[in-house]
Order: structure tokens, then sequence, then C-alpha cells
């Protein structure tokens, strides 16, 4: 009992920290920061209306702007109750909350990210307004590949295959592609808030102490600042500031311009979307919407509260962490952060949180590779997704689906996934006993 005792901290519930909200139902990504600031609930609800707002396209008096060539006519289309997206079945060429990034060859001069491809930029945008065709069709295959573990226990893992096919502005002859579902939300601001020395601390890019781990920091560009500055965010840690994050989305995703973002996300040979109408909200900086909106739906991101654990105390999940520990999994997924400073939000500032993750790059081997550079991530390199809140995908969402591409059905199958610098972890896991493979999944879905 001694050492069951010595894996649960006190407090150990509060992933978030001072934040952290215990709601356990469909509303569980969405409620606000638990020590929200005091009349601060007006700011997050208008946030949360711009984050909700269906878009429609330029011409129309009010939410115009949407397209003309776009994935979502809303945020939520794609963070679904600001939870985690899905592939679409097997076969479909429904995109509905992932996208695929696109590239060639080489790396931007300025910036140093990925450099779009001519005629389609940095994503395919899969549905177009009335007038404007969709540049391309993405489609998934899944082929299911059977396996078992040493005691017999048997699993199948499907292996995804993402086609893009009628290229409307030219099939161009080389192409990087990088299927992304869309991540939950909930505790972005913590993470925002994690100091950069602390974020460095965990780096050991030439993996110096010799066990395995060699976790590196991406450099990104910060579109506000000119400069490259530690990357935190997205799949690959390619975005620095939920501020660039949400305004880049609003332009990629939906093709809302900002001011940080003010031109529309044409491309090329698209002559129907250069010429179709643009957004005319009366914004006094001339986009589609302004750095008000832009402000407001950041602090709503800053401070949407992250759920606590559930059966913390219960034994199995609490030998569950244990294993998780003896295995290697903490390598990466660090359980215990401080945040830092954050001006103008004391919500996030200087909180004890258990995001489950480290923020930097790892090599997690070919199966997941994607081959595709993104600033200073490689092909087979992705940030280590925080764990808080998984537990909750199912009820929030509807499914379980994990990884950057949403292939694993569940936490199993994503531990069977991994590769690189998470074999041997993975190799451990295989080897455990069923009862203490069960112990760990059940630890996994407390968080």
């Amino acid at each position: 009992m001694l050492l069951l005792l010595a894996y649960m901290d006190p407090g150990e519930q509060y992933s978030g920290g001072y934040t952290t909200t215990f709601d356990t139902t469909v509303n569980a990504f969405d409620l606000a920061a638990s020590n929200l600031r005091e009349g601060g609930n007006i700011e997050f609800q208008g946030g949360n209306s711009f984050f909700n707002r269906t878009w429609v396209q330029g011409g129309n008096s009010a939410s115009d702007g949407l397209g003309p060539v776009f994935n979502s006519t809303a945020c939520n289309g794609c963070h679904v109750k600001d939870g985690r997206g899905t592939p679409p079945p097997d076969g479909s060429n429904v995109f509905s909350t992932m996208l695929i990034r696109v590239s060639k060859d080489g790396k931007d001069p300025t910036t140093g990210g990925p450099i779009g491809l001519d005629n389609y930029g940095l994503q395919i945008n899969n549905r177009g307004i009335p007038g404007v065709q969709a540049e391309a069709t993405t489609t998934v295959n899944f082929a299911e590949e059977p396996g078992s573990f040493p005691d017999g226990e048997t699993y199948s893992l499907r292996r995804p295959t993402f086609t893009i096919s009628n290229w409307n502005f030219g099939a161009p002859a080389l192409v990087h592609q990088s299927p992304r579902t869309s991540p939950m939300i909930p505790g972005l601001g913590l993470l925002e808030a994690i100091p950069e020395s602390t974020i460095l601390s965990f780096a050991d890019e030439n993996d110096s102490d010799g066990d395995g781990i060699s976790g590196k920091p991406n450099l990104v560009w910060d579109a506000k600042l000119q400069k490259k500055v530690l990357g935190r965010f997205g799949w690959k840690a390619n975005e620095p500031t939920l501020f660039q994050q949400n305004q880049g989305a609003f332009l990629g995703d939906i093709g809302i311009t900002s001011p940080l973002f003010p031109n529309q996300n044409c491309v090329g040979a698209q002559a129907a979307c250069f010429a179709a109408p643009a957004g005319n909200n009366g914004n006094p900086e001339g986009t589609e919407i302004s750095n008000r909106t832009a402000e407001l739906v950041t602090f709503y991101t800053k401070l949407l509260g992250v759920p606590g654990r559930r059966n913390w105390t219960q034994p199995d999940v609490v030998r569950g962490k244990e294993i998780f520990s003896q295995i290697g999994c903490n390598s990466c997924h660090k359980p215990h952060i401080f945040t830092g400073y954050s001006e103008g939000f004391p919500e996030i500032s200087f909180q004890h949180i258990k995001p489950y993750t480290d923020l930097l790059l790892h090599d997690m081997g070919p199966d997941l590779a994607d081959n595709r550079e993104d600033f200073e991530a490689s092909g087979t390199e992705w940030r280590t997704p925080p764990l808080w809140g998984t537990g909750l995908i199912q009820k929030v969402n509807g499914h379980n689906h994990l990884l950057h591409d949403g292939r694993a059905r569940g936490h199993k199958e994503a531990i069977l996934w991994h590769g690189g610098e998470a074999l041997t972890s993975r190799n451990k896991f295989v080897n455990l006993p069923k009862e203490d493979r069960d112990k760990l999944i059940l630890f996994l879905e407390s968080l």
C-alpha cells in the first residue's frame, strides 16, 4: 500500500491545476476554467460565440467571408464540442474533422517552414463556395493488420492510406502530404504558459544520457514578431502561440482573413477564388475578423478548463500509473510541469499541471512517419501529444480515435503503433502480463 501511495501525489486529480473542471458529461471539454476571474465570463462567452459561429460566403451582411475555398464553416466544425476529430470511414472522401497538409521540396528562405504547392498552398481545401472549385478530393482507405501479444491476446491495427485525387488546378509532380485530425483544445493556455526554459530542459537532441530518448524543440516562424521562436502547438509543434494558431486556422480551415493573415487563401491558378467577394464585416482593419475578435477567441481557447481525473485512487488505476513509469512512458509524456507567469492571465499562471507531454519532437519510427518536414521536424518526428482528457473523448465525441491521423482506436492501439524512440516502451508494454496491460489502459482512461 505504501508503494501505491507514493504514486498518488496530493491533488493529482487536478490535471489543470486550479483551472481543473469536474464534469464527465458531453460538455467536459467546453467549460471555462474553474478559477476564471470575476467578470471573465463575458469575454469567455464572446470568444465562444465566435468559435461556434457558422460563416457564410462574402457579400452577406454579417458573419460573411467564408472561403472561397475551405475545409469547414466553423471552428467547432472541426473541434466538435472542443474535442477530437476523426478520420472518415473506410473509402470515404467526406473529411469533416481532419485535413491534409501538403508541400513541395525545400524550405521557405524567410521562415524556414515548408513551401506550399503551386496552385494549392500548404493545405488541401476540399470545399468551395458556389462558383469556386474545391482544390481536390481527399480519400482514406484502411487495411486491417491482425496481431497478438505473447500471451495469446489478439488485436488488429488499421493502417490508413490517404489519397489526393481530382486535382482541379493540375496534378503536382511531387507532393509531400500529412493527414491531421483536429486535436482537443482544453488546456492550451496552460501549455502556452509553460516557461520556454522548462521545455528546453527536457530536450536531449543527441541523447547524451543514452536512454534512447532524444527529444528536440521545433523552431518556427512567429508572424507577429517576424522571427523564429519555440513551437508548441500542432501535431509537429509548428505553431508558436495560440494567437497565431487561431488566426492561421481561421484562414487555412475556414478562409477567414485576420490582421495577422490579411490575404485570402487563394493560390496560383485559382481565378474564381481570387474573383470571389470578400467578407464585409465593417472591421477597422479591413479583414474578415478584427483584432478584437482574434483576442476574444484567444481568451476563450486559453481559458478552457482541463477535465479532472476520475477513479484516480482506485488501486488498479494507481498500479497502472506505476507501470506507465516503469516501462518509460513518462520519459516523453511528462506527468508534472509548473507553468510560469502569463501576462494578463492569472488563471494559468504558476499552476502545477499534469499534461503528460514535453512539447518536444520525437522520432516515432517509420510506421507513423508522414515523410514531410515541418520547420525543424523531420518526416518521422511528432510532438508528444498531451494525454490529459483523452479518457473522455469517447464520452464527448463518440469515438476513441488517437494519433495524428486517428488510426488508433483507443490507447492500446496507439501504444502498439509507437516506434522509433518509443519502441522500447512499446515492446515492454507488449510483454507485460495481460492484467498489467489492462491496468495501464485503466490509468490512461482516468486522465
